[in-house]
């Protein structure tokens, strides 16, 4: 039998904002140590704001707010 998990709940629906790239420190919970964006189930992180985290990592990169990779 396999035991299932608690379902996270979305950091960003509990706090009632969403992702912005001006707030890069913050992305930066969602990166690897390699630079590459989580995934959603293990971040606990509901879909449409997954979406958003997305895009908003992408604009800080092309602002070099994050990098694209860590070498």
């Amino acid at each position: 039998m396999i035991k299932r998990s608690a379902k996270k709940s979305c950091p960003f629906c509990d706090a009632k904002k969403d992702p912005s790239y001006k707030n890069y420190e913050e992305l930066r919970r969602f990166l690897t140590e390699r630079g590459k964006i989580i995934g959603r189930r293990q971040t606990g992180v509901c879909a449409k704001h997954q979406r958003m985290l997305a895009r908003e990592i992408k604009r800080a990169r092309q602002l070099a707010l994050l990098p694209y990779l860590v070498a």
